[in-house]
Formats: C-alpha cells, structure tokens, sequence
C-alpha cells in the first residue's frame, strides 16, 4: 500500500507528430484505489492529504529536466518557468497547482474550479482529466470529478486567506478605523486652532493699525503745539485745534528753500489729482492692479491719520485723462474720460450728478473761471465743446481745432481783458498752443505764434492771478538745428528724457502774448506731464516741474527760471503737479510714479 504523504509524480506533457496526446502512465495498485475509497468516502465527502500539487511540466522543460521534476514537499522550495524560486506561501491562491504557471482569466488557461473547490488552469485539469479518462480524480482531494464538472471563475485573483490572517487584517482594520477617528478629532482640532489664530492676527493687525493712527494723530498735535508756541496772534481753529497762520511771505527765500515735506503717500496705479481745499481732501484718478483693472477715484483726507475711500465710476468711463475740482464750489469734480463721457461728480455724495456723452474720447477739460455752470471738454479729434450745467442734454457750443490733433489741456482764461458776453480758454495740443473764443462773432481758434518753432508742445501750465503760461515742449523727430548749435544735446535714453524747453509767456491783451523768455530741461519723452505755476506773495511766481534725467522736482523763480529749490523724488517720471492756497499759506502736491508727496511752503520771509 503506497503511503499517503508521498510525492506525486508527472511525465510533462508531450505531443505526438499527428497532433495527438499520448496517454500518461498510470500506475495505481488496487490497494491505492480501495486506500483512496476508503479515506476518500466513495462519493469524495473527505479528501486524502496531499502535501504538495504535482506539476505537469512543458515539452520544452522535459527536454532539459528528463522525464519532469518533483513536487517539492510542503516549505520547501522550488524554481518556477523562469527560473526564479518561489515557496508553497509565495505562490499559494495565484499559480495553478499543476503547472504551477499563473492562471489568466481569459484564454485556455482561464482559472476554473472543481466540484470539490480545488482551483486549476483549464488547459492543465482539462489535460489531466483526458488522460485519465472515465477514472477522473481531483488531484489534490483524489475526489472523482469529470470534464463536465469543471466550471470557469470568473476573478481577477484569487488568494486564500488563513484564519491568523484575517485575524491580522481584521486587528489592522479595527487600528486603521482607530487611527482615523483619532485623526478626524486631531483634524478638527487643528481646524478649530487656525480659526482661533486667524482671528487673533485680525484683531492683531486691526490694533496695530489703531495703534499707527493714533501716533499720527500724536504726531500731528505735537506739531501743531509747536508752531503754536512759535506763533503769536489768533490763529484759525479746526475741529477744534487752533492751525497757524502762515509765515509772514517776502522777497526773499531761506538755505532750505520755500517747500519742505510734509507727507508721503502711496497710491497705486495714480496719474491725476486735484485738491479741495474747502474740505481738506484729495481727489485721485487711479487704476486697480490686476488684469484688467477698474478705473475708480480715490478721495483722501489731508488732515492725520488721512483716511480713504474709493469711488466707483459709472460703466463704460473707463480711463480719466483730466480731472478738475470745482473752483468756487469744492463739492463738485469735472471728470473726462476716454469712455466719451464728461461728468460731474459730487464729492459729498461720491455720485455723478451729471454726465455728457462726447462724440470722441475726451483727453481734458476745464470749469470756467468767469461762470460756475459753464465746463469745457477738449476731445481727441482735435474739437473744443462747451457745455452749460443748465442744459443737461448736450452740449451748446463746439468748434474744431487747427488739426485732428487731440486736446490734451484746457484752461479757462480770466476775462480782465476779454469782452463781454465771451469767455476765452487756452488750449494744448501737439502743434502748439490755441487760444478759442466763445460768445461773441464766430472765430477760429489762432495758434499762439510766440512760442516759435519749440517742437511737440506736452504742458501748459497757467496762473490766473499772474495770467503767467508756460508752454513745454520736446523735439520732433526731424528737430531743428538751430537749437542744437546754441544747446548741447543729451544723448537720448528711452525712459530718462529728452532736451527739451519751457516757453514762458504773459498775455498782454485780449489777443496778444508776450514772449519773456525761454529755458531748457530734461523733458519726459513718453508721457504727456502736467507741470503747474504758483503765485506766493508778494507778485513772486515760482514754476514747478520735473528734470527726467536726475529725478527731481525743480522750482524756478519766473521770469529769470533762476532754480530756488530742487527736491529729490523716490521715483520717476512725473505726471501731475498741483498748488494750491491751503494749509499754512500754500500746498505743493506732486504725483510721481505711486507716489504722492505733499509740501508746505515755510521759507519765505
């Protein structure tokens, strides 16, 4: 009787030259047969031990091996198809026991299934069963099985697992279950945390800014207690606080200059101002950073801790060219846009009261000196319209311009020597200067014939009190050389300015001017600046613009353009000059870049 536990034997499969299988040895004693009926129950309830699955080999392996290798006993190792060793624990739930090749689930090694569970290839148990014929076994249980009884799994992978193994993966299911309660809780916390710090640097930050306004407002009571103490007389109250007068103006200035600096803001994506002095505030023109920015006015209190808010322009605005407050009425601002419109903003209620549509976009505009409701809008075709605050539908004057040049400045004209019933403005374009009448017989704009052959004409700068103009001016590209001959040229740097000239003029008549002389600077070659003229005291003039090539704001005394101050800028070029009659005798503002510097004259005595 052949013992149980023995190793199996297989000859590897072979195929004769006409295709057929030979039949496989066999040899099984009649005490083996009634050993497997006995152990096996006859009808294969019990199943006999085998200890390892024998191993049908190719033809290509019974050529190299002889007549096939051995079944290794259970924990011993072997070596597979490719030659790589493999144990019974490797390999058990994912090859075919007979062949010991990995099972697929298509083709004709699909993974199949006895009915005594046992899983093959079916190539390899199709073979086996042949073989034997009407005395099919399991190989593994011995149990009697037929063709007919072999049925397809349909699997990817199939992998048994032990009981210390689910034991295992339950212990580790039940930590991970664990281990995920614990992190939701420490997520939650962690969550609960970032809320709590996030709310304290809000209210960190909230305090640091209270704790920054109120050293301004510190710094500016102290300020105003020591001009206080040098001061003597009644002095103007504000809120409360009594403001000094200012300096007792004469002829002469200090080593300082007449300007010092008060304050530096900044202002991002800036290039128009204007001041209100009636309510001691800033209106300015910007653009929002990011793509595709909104225009939006910026209005800025001028008194500590200057506070700002933003107002939103009306769709379809888009970019303000100029921007003007109101002279005799501070709560109201002239806007022109390059949206066509020309508006009337409120700065009390931060609202346009008032809007014109423009038949081109509009580069400037100007209120008129002699009349409160009368507004003036230069276009980018080259025309002047004249607008009255009464008519709201359209405007009830227009003229075109010399050429189809567009109007980058207008100043309304004082009408000390214009008739009357007409009104007279100012105007600058790239041919030059233009003075326009309105009211009286119909005439065509004249070009200012003083300024000469200068070049392309970029500001115009006009004092009402003074009816003192400076025309700026750069070179054309085909530039005469007659200035050359008597002005060395600075080598030309995109960016750093050209030589260019400052024109200045005085009217002398309704119609005439009066040349007075004529300077040369560093000009900007790109934009178009605006350079402003300031009337201090005593009949003194003094006109503020930018140097391109050192960076400064300079201030010469007019008519001599002897330089009486130069103030070093932290950034460059400039792009809006503005003076007016406040704070302490007079405030300079200048518009550099972002950058808005505020100055106070206190030298001049």
């Amino acid at each position: 009787m052949s013992n149980p536990n023995s190793n199996v034997y297989l000859v590897g499969d072979q195929e004769s030259e006409d295709g057929t299988e030979p039949e496989a040895e066999e040899e099984e004693t009649e005490e083996d047969e009634e050993d497997s009926d006995e152990e096996g129950g006859g009808g294969g309830e019990e199943f006999i031990p085998v200890t390892e699955s024998p191993r049908v080999l190719s033809s290509k392996e019974g050529e190299k091996g002889g007549e096939g290798r051995v079944c290794l006993s259970a924990g011993e190792c072997g070596e597979n198809s490719q030659g790589n060793e493999w144990n019974r624990g490797d390999i058990e739930g994912l090859f075919c026991p007979i062949c010991m090749e990995a099972w697929t689930t298509t083709g004709d090694h699909h993974v199949c299934c006895l009915p005594c569970g046992h899983i093959y290839g079916l190539s390899c148990i199709r073979k086996w069963l042949q073989q034997r014929g009407t005395s099919g076994k399991c190989p593994q249980c011995n149990r009697e099985c037929t063709l007919k009884d072999v049925r397809k799994l349909f699997s990817s992978r199939v992998v048994a697992i032990d009981g210390e193994s689910q034991k295992r993966i339950r212990s580790l299911e039940a930590k991970c279950i664990s281990f995920e309660k614990k992190s939701a809780v420490w997520s939650k916390k962690e969550a609960e945390w970032q809320k709590r710090e996030a709310e304290w640097k809000k209210r960190e930050a909230a305090l640091q800014q209270e704790v920054h306004q109120l050293k301004e407002k510190t710094k500016y009571l102290e300020h105003l207690i020591n001009v206080q103490s040098r001061t003597s007389g009644c002095a103007p109250s504000i809120g409360g606080l009594q403001v000094p007068q200012g300096h007792n103006l004469g002829s002469e200035f200090n080593e300082q200059g007449p300007f010092i600096l008060q304050k530096e803001l900044r202002v991002d994506g800036a290039r128009l101002f204007d001041v209100d002095v009636s309510s001691k505030n800033l209106l300015i023109a910007r653009r929002l950073q990011g793509l595709g920015g909104t225009y939006v006015l910026t209005k800025m209190s001028l008194v500590a801790p200057y506070e700002r808010e933003d107002i939103s322009l009306p769709f379809g605005t888009n970019a303000v060219r100029d921007l003007h407050i109101c002279p005799s009425d501070g709560s109201l601002a002239l806007l022109a846009s390059l949206g066509k419109k020309l508006s009337v903003l409120s700065t009390e209620s931060n609202n346009v009261i008032l809007a014109y549509d423009l038949p081109a976009a509009a580069w400037s505009c100007s209120w008129d000196l002699n009349s409160s409701h009368q507004l003036y809008a230069g276009l980018q075709n080259g025309s002047v319209l004249v607008f009255d605050m009464r008519q709201t539908a359209r405007h009830m004057d227009s003229m075109n311009g010399l050429t189809s040049n567009p109007v980058h400045t207008i100043h309304s004209l004082y009408n000390s020597t214009i008739p009357s019933g007409v009104t007279a403005i100012l105007s600058a374009s790239s041919v030059g200067i233009c003075q326009w009448s309105f009211g009286g017989s119909v005439e065509r704009p004249f070009l200012v014939s003083e300024t000469g052959n200068q070049g392309v004409c970029i500001s115009l700068a006009y004092c009402p009190n003074s009816d003192d103009i400076i025309a700026s001016y750069r070179p054309r590209i085909d530039f005469s050389n007659e200035m050359a001959s008597s002005q060395p040229l600075l080598t030309p740097v995109i960016g750093q300015g050209v030589w260019g000239s400052h024109v200045h003029l005085k009217r002398a008549g309704s119609n005439s001017y009066q040349k007075l002389g004529v300077t040369y600077a560093n000009v900007n070659d790109v934009w178009l600046p605006r350079f402003t003229i300031m009337s201090i005291a005593n009949h003194v003039c003094l006109f503020a613009s930018g140097d391109e090539l050192t960076g400064e704001l300079v201030l010469q005394k007019l008519p001599s353009f002897t330089v009486v101050q130069r103030v070093k800028l932290p950034k460059h070029p400039i792009h809006d000059v503005k003076y007016s009659h406040a704070f302490d005798g007079g405030l300079l503002g200048c518009l550099s870049e972002d950058r808005l510097q505020l100055f106070s004259n206190h030298a001049l005595k």
